[in-house]
C-alpha cells in the first residue's frame, strides 16, 4: 500500500527543509540513515525554549527553570512509552548512541568485567559497537569475540551459542545494520543469550526510526538511540537499562545533578536515573526529541512502515535493472536502505554527481569498515530513505544512476 497524493504532501509539509532546491534541483534526500529531518513541531519547540522558556532544569525554582524541567521529565516518559519501558527511571539521557554505549562499556566494564571476560559483538556493527568494546577489553584484559554474517546480510545467530561461554559477560548486536538494512532477530539473540544468564545491549540507532522497539517484549537489558535519527534534534539519545543493573553499576562521570550529598570525605549518589545525568542536561534536546516522538505517534506507524517497504522494494527492483550495481545485504527481513556499488566507478564519484543533480546520499565505509572488508571493498555507495520520500523521488535517483554511468 502507499500513501496517495494528497496524504505524502500534507506529510512532507511538516518536513520544511524538503522543499528546498540544491544546486538548481529539487533536492532528493536519501542520507535518512545518517540523520533524518526534522518536522516543523520540532523546530518549533526548540525555537520557542531558546527564545523564550530557557532555564536550567532541576535547580531553580523560577517560572522558567520549572517550566522547563516540568517539559524534560515528561520527555523522559514520552520516550519510555514509545519504547514500553516498565519505569521512567530506566530511561537515561544521552548525547546519543556512541554516548549510550560507552556509558555502558565504562560503567558495566567497571563492575562485571575482569581478565579474561569476553565479549560479543557482530561483524556487522556500526564502529560504534565496536571500539568502546575495544577499550574495555584493552583496559580490563578482556577478549572480543566476532558473530560474523553470511554474504546475504544475515547474521549467523546459529553460532550464537558456540561463542558463549562460561567467560562471557555480555553481548552486543545492532537492531538493524546500518549497511546492510538487515532486521535482525533481536528477541531471538536475548533468548539465547539469557538462556545463559548473558545481558544483551542492542544498538537501536536505525531500529528506533523503522519500527520501533518494545523492550519488554525483546527482554533486552540495554537499547540505545538517538534522537537526530528519529526526526528529533542532534546532540541528545537515550540508554535504557533495566533498574537492577542502573543499580549495581557505577556512575559513568561525576559533577552536579548526579549527586545526592557531597563533602571532601565521601560523596552520594543521586537516584536513578540521575545518577546517570551528570552537568547541565541538554535538556532542550531531550524536550526536542519528545517532540519528534509525539510527532510520530499522531501518524499511522504501520502505514508508515508500509510506506518505507514500497519505497525499499522499488528502489531494489530498479537497481537490479541496471547493469554494473551490486546490492550488498539481501537478507529476507530488512529495512529501508540499499548499499551498493557501481562496477568501474569509485564510490565518491557516484555520490557527488548525485549531488549535482540535487540527490543526497551517503558515501564511503559508511562507519563499519569491517562489512566493507567481508566484501573486499574500500566503501559503498547507500541510499536510506524515510516514509516522506516518494516513489518519484527514487526514480529521479535511478535516472541520476544512470546519467553517472552514462559519464563515468
Amino acid at each position: 500500500m502507499t500513501y496517495e497524493p494528497s496524504t505524502m504532501n500534507t506529510i512532507r509539509s511538516h518536513f520544511p527543509i524538503l522543499s528546498q532546491t540544491v544546486n538548481g534541483k529539487p533536492l532528493v534526500y536519501f542520507d535518512n540513515g545518517a540523520t533524518a529531518q526534522k518536522p516543523q513541531v520540532v523546530i518549533d519547540a526548540i525555537n520557542e525554549l531558546h527564545s523564550s522558556l530557557n532555564g536550567n532544569i532541576h535547580r531553580g525554582i523560577h517560572y522558567m527553570a520549572e517550566q522547563c524541567t516540568e517539559r524534560y521529565e515528561a520527555a523522559r516518559e514520552t520516550v519510555r512509552a514509545y519504547i514500553n519501558a516498565a519505569k521512567s527511571h530506566e530511561v537515561i539521557f544521552t548525547a546519543g548512541t556512541t554516548a549510550g554505549i560507552n556509558l555502558v562499556a565504562f560503567s558495566f566494564g567497571e563492575k562485571y568485567v575482569t581478565a579474561g571476560d569476553e565479549i560479543i559483538t557482530t561483524e556487522m556493527e556500526h564502529h560504534s559497537n565496536v571500539v568502546p568494546w575495544q577499550m574495555l577489553c584493552n583496559r580490563k584484559g578482556a577478549t572480543l569475540k566476532v558473530l560474523p554474517f553470511a554474504d546475504s546480510g544475515e547474521l549467523r545467530v546459529d553460532l550464537l551459542s558456540s561463542l558463549i561461554s562460561p567467560k562471557t559477560k555480555l553481548v552486543t548486536v545492532t537492531q538493524i545494520s546500518n549497511v546492510l538494512g538487515t532486521i535482525n532477530p533481536i528477541a531471538e539473540i536475548v533468548k539465547i543469550a539469557h538462556a545463559r544468564h548473558i545481558p544483551v545491549l542492542v544498538d537501536g540507532a536505525q531500529g528506533a526510526q523503522h519500527g520501533g522497539v518494545d523492550v519488554q517484549q525483546t527482554g533486552c537489558d540495554f537499547y540505545v538511540f538517538s534522537g537526530h535519527k528519529i526526526y528529533g534534534p542532534t546532540g541528545i539519545g537515550v540508554l535504557y537499562a533495566k533498574e537492577k543493573l542502573l543499580e549495581e553499576m557505577p556512575p559513568y562521570q561525576g559533577g552536579g545533578d548526579m549527586v545526592k550529598t557531597v563533602s571532601f570525605a565521601k560523596t552520594t549518589y543521586a537516584d536513578l536515573p540521575y545518577k546517570f545525568e551528570a552537568g547541565t542536561a541538554n535538556y532542550i534536546g531531550a524536550i526536542g526529541l519528545g517532540a519528534a516522538i509525539s510527532f510520530i505517534n499522531s501518524l499511522n506507524k504501520k502505514e508508515l512502515r508500509k510506506q518505507e517497504q514500497t519505497l525499499l522494494q522499488h528502489a531494489t527492483a530498479q537497481l537490479r535493472a541496471i547493469d554494473g550495481i551490486n546490492i550488498y545485504g539481501n537478507a529476507s527481513n530488512k529495512a529501508g536502505l540499499v548499499s551498493f556499488s557501481m562496477e568501474r566507478i569509485h564510490h565518491l564519484d557516484v555520490a557527488q554527481i548525485l549531488d549535482k543533480l540535487g540527490v543526497a546520499v551517503r558515501s564511503g565505509t559508511l562507519c563499519a569498515e569491517p562489512v566493507m572488508q567481508h566484501y573486499g571493498l574500500t566503501g559503498m555507495v547507500r541510499a536510506s530513505f524515510a516514509f516522506y520520500n516518494t516513489i518519484e523521488e527514487i526514480n529521479v535517483w535511478v535516472e541520476g544512476l544512470k546519467r553517472v554511468k552514462s559519464m563515468m
